[in-house]
């Protein structure tokens, strides 16, 4: 991978995690069509995450050090327990245990099976018309401090859908925030704490294991010779990330408060549609050379 595709799928990846129309799968794609063949890999994917995730971290500060805060006060007995930052601390916690779990049991066919272009062009379609039909009907009125244990976890299975490319980490949670009647404010609000403690943990333990062999002359050379990203376009695109995700996450913000998901659910449905039909002409390869 060369210094300007990396920087091509850091810009993507920054452009598009904050948005509900699946950042991986737009990774997957346009590294598929910038290397015809060669699938950037979920290994790569996961650890220029942290990337965008890091711009969370620096958009939502006072709330998250606010909450952690309370959290361990509240466990010293200082705080009570029925405080709404202490029960967000332990609902974050909570819907983050199902895609750790579906994550380490499910790893080979995530980074494997799960890719198939095929399935990211499904998932992209019939995501963006749920988020559409959940845009549509529901009501709208619940806000954060009316989050229960039970919608926690329900979030929670959601942003676990989104280990499937195509799905969306947060627009598979938002729809199910705009599901259960919060308002988009709330969901996508909520979506980004909640995906916080998920991808630094996948993106980490994907670095602890990839970037150790890229560290050595062998795994360099193997890299090189794959047309693998090396250790430099990893960084390269972490950083490229962090500050395209940062400027995305405050537009996307102020957009929501006055429009609706519509033009994020016809993008879905056109980028799946085109999708499938450079599949089925042959112009990308659904396994990325697998």
């Amino acid at each position: 991978m060369s210094f300007i595709e990396a920087v091509i799928l850091g810009l993507v990846q920054g452009l598009t995690e904050f948005l509900p129309i699946s950042s991986s799968a737009h990774v997957r794609v346009v590294g598929e069509m910038l290397n015809p063949g060669q699938d950037p890999g979920a290994a790569f994917t996961a650890i220029i995450q942290l990337g965008t995730e890091t711009a969370v971290l620096i958009y939502f500060w006072k709330d998250i050090t606010r909450i952690i805060g309370k959290w361990f006060r509240a466990l010293a007995g200082k705080v009570p327990q029925s405080d709404p930052d202490v029960r967000m601390g332990w609902l974050v916690i909570l819907g983050s245990i199902p895609i750790g779990v579906l994550g380490l049991l499910f790893e080979d066919q995530i980074d494997h099976n799960l890719r198939n272009l095929y399935i990211t062009a499904t998932m992209l379609i019939v995501f963006g018309l749920l988020l559409g039909v959940a845009d549509r009907i529901a009501p709208q009125r619940k806000q954060l401090k009316e989050l229960s244990f039970r919608d926690g976890i329900l979030f929670g299975l959601a942003q676990a859908l989104a280990l499937i490319p195509g799905v969306s980490r947060s627009g598979g949670t938002i729809t199910a925030g705009l599901l259960m009647g919060y308002t988009r404010e709330a969901a996508a609000r909520y979506a980004f704490l909640l995906a916080v403690p998920a991808v630094f943990a996948s993106g980490v333990y994907k670095a602890v294991k990839e970037v150790p062999v890229l560290l050595t002359a062998d795994g360099r050379a193997s890299a090189a010779a794959a047309g693998e990203p090396s250790l430099v376009a990893i960084v390269v695109a972490t950083a490229v990330a962090f500050g395209m995700g940062l400027a995305m996450i405050a537009w996307f913000m102020r957009l929501i408060e006055n429009h609706s998901y519509l033009v994020f659910v016809v993008y879905r449905v056109v980028a799946g549609l085109l999708l499938l039909a450079l599949l089925w002409f042959g112009v990308v390869d659904p396994l990325g050379g697998a």
